[in-house]
């Protein structure tokens, strides 16, 4: 350990580690990127592709976001978006959840798809596109759906839940899990020009009361569709929520939505007060 440390601080310039550097001890050393990376932020090193992090994140609060463990649940719009930024945040440990396989209709907006990955599970794509981006992130493709039966198993050691459904009542059993679990989750949902974002932590029911009208259906999306802007915009705000609460920085969404009308070019922050929560016995 000794050797790899030295070897390290001695190909650092200014305190950066170039990703070069990384690679080349990953392999000289017989480790893994995620072991270099892992070692470099713990001994005070700033790998090179996380630099523009560097005026708001110090190197021990990137070294907390390499160690935290993310489950996104969708890779589709929301979810592709999400799991790109979070892998290069420097989030160490995602879990990127989804049933699906990329279709036609999917080409628009979900950054992950493309023609020649037609028919190719989500989830497992999302798995390849991530170890592209930032090969020092490890990535758990589980190609399911999400439900209180299996979300002990899907979200096991999560520090933090996203919600990147198309789906009302999987978000809602998502929000009833996470307060079972103890998870914060933040949700997230598009519909054509509008979207909106909420954090929810546990013994909170946000997402609980935005849908207490809900009666069926998938939602708003089934009406007025997506263009490729919606889920960016939403995804990169849910992303920052996941980003102060792994840090316990700024002041998240609780009991709060901001909703963003991208047409008008507007946002509006509502409030929702603190409810107690029913539990649902997942057995």
């Amino acid at each position: 350990m000794r050797k790899v440390i030295t070897f390290l601080k001695e190909q650092a310039q200014d305190g950066l580690l170039p990703w070069s550097a990384q690679d080349a001890t990953a392999q000289r050393f017989h480790l893994s990127h995620a072991a270099v990376e892992l070692i470099a932020l713990q001994n005070g090193l700033f790998p090179a592709r996380y630099q523009r992090n560097r005026n708001m994140i110090q190197v021990d609060e990137q070294l907390r976001l390499f160690q935290s463990r993310v489950a996104v649940i969708g890779c589709g719009g929301l979810g592709g978006y999400v799991l790109e930024e979070l892998a290069r945040l420097g989030v160490g440990q995602i879990i990127a959840v989804d049933p699906d396989i990329f279709e036609e209709h999917n080409l628009n907006r979900q950054i992950l798809s493309s023609p020649a990955l037609l028919g190719q599970p989500k989830a497992a794509v999302a798995a390849e596109r991530l170890a592209q981006v930032n090969p020092a992130v490890t990535v758990t493709a589980i190609q399911d759906y999400f439900c209180l039966a299996n979300g002990f198993e899907l979200l096991a050691g999560a520090h933090v839940a996203v919600d990147a459904l198309d789906s009302i009542p999987y978000r809602l059993q998502l929000a009833e899990y996470c307060n079972l679990a103890g998870i914060p989750m933040v949700h997230g949902a598009i519909g054509g020009w509008y979207g909106h974002v909420a954090s929810q932590f546990p013994g909170e029911t946000t997402v609980q009361q935005i849908y207490r009208h809900w009666v069926q259906g998938k939602g708003i999306e089934q009406q007025l569709g997506n263009p490729s802007f919606t889920p960016a915009v939403v995804a990169s705000l849910e992303v920052a929520e996941v980003c102060k609460i792994l840090l316990g920085k700024g002041e998240p969404l609780r009991n709060r939505k901001l909703a963003i009308d991208l047409l008008e070019m507007e946002m509006q922050e509502i409030s929702y007060a603190p409810a107690p929560v029913t539990l649902v016995d997942a057995a």
